[in-house]
């Protein structure tokens, strides 16, 4: 089904491979990276944590960074975010 593939081809700038981390590694380890970036740059974040889904949406909500996409499968979450 087309559903699980990202909606847009996105071009990351970095991409973090959180998968096997638990909460509250992903998003802390997605910060570090996004603090490493210039403004505009793309981080793609692979996670296997079913909390980070809630967890990076409420945290761009309270942050200048946005989700371009998202979409999960059966094995993860990816995630694409846009540093503010």
């Amino acid at each position: 089904m087309l559903g699980k593939l990202p909606a847009m081809k996105i071009q990351a700038d970095q991409e973090l491979d959180a998968s096997g981390l638990m909460c509250p590694l992903p998003l802390l380890k997605a910060k570090l990276a996004l603090n490493a970036l210039q403004p505009q740059q793309i981080l793609k974040v692979i996670a296997t944590d079913p909390g980070s889904e809630r967890d990076f949406h409420v945290f761009v909500q309270q942050s200048r960074h946005t989700i371009l996409d998202f979409s999960k499968d059966d094995i993860a979450y990816y995630y694409w975010i846009r540093k503010g």
